[in-house]
């Protein structure tokens, strides 16, 4: 009994480890091929990685791939997102929240990047970004909103699931408008006003 416990043990800290340095610059499958890229190529290079991944192994390629290039090239995270989005559409949210992840403070500009490459994805864009950087919920949204005006209401619900704090204000700004969001800045402007007024909500 002792033996097995010591096993499970030992598997559980092996993966902990694993996953550890999967987080780890020296532990990225990518940092060789992308550090070998001329700068002006990495946005094209990175892309063209996700593309050629596997179906089944996409997601966690566009993570890697992401963090790899961000880590060589910080000041171009939002082209590198650009062009993998531009490429494989459908993993615009893991690329966009991601690149938010490692650099917060361009969050705005990656997520405006990522929804301007797939318009039809805004909704899953602002969701992930905003949780990877829920402070800057409202800069972001707007943001996407400028590039994908027709995803407003998507953009609105996308805020409330990333915020849970804003969605009892938030669906109450939306159901006013019948679903027909005008504005995503005025509708955001008005959910934090109802959520200071409301018991048991407000603004992150």
């Amino acid at each position: 009994m002792k033996r097995i416990t010591a096993i499970v043990l030992s598997v559980g800290l092996l993966s902990a480890c694993n996953s550890f340095a999967a987080e780890t610059p020296t532990g990225n499958p990518f940092n060789k091929i992308l550090t070998a890229v001329p700068a002006a190529e990495l946005p094209a290079k990175a892309a063209s990685l996700v593309s050629q991944a596997k179906p089944l192994d996409r997601q966690q390629t566009t993570i890697n791939v992401v963090k790899s290039a961000l880590r060589i090239n910080p000041a171009a995270a939002a082209a590198i997102v650009g062009a993998i989005v531009r490429a494989v559409p459908e993993m615009a949210s893991v690329a966009a929240g991601a690149a938010a992840a490692e650099q917060p403070k361009q969050a705005t500009a990656i997520a405006k990047a990522a929804a301007a490459a797939a318009p039809l994805q805004a909704g899953a864009i602002v969701e992930a970004v905003c949780r990877a950087v829920p402070k800057e919920y409202q800069s972001i949204a707007i943001a996407v909103s400028q590039v994908a005006p027709k995803a407003n209401k998507e953009i609105m619900n996308a805020v409330a699931a990333a915020v849970p704090s804003l969605k009892p204000a938030i669906d109450r700004v939306v159901s006013g408008y019948s679903g027909n969001v005008p504005s995503v800045a005025d509708s955001l402007a008005q959910a934090a006003t109802v959520a200071q007024v409301t018991p048991g909500s407000g603004a992150a």
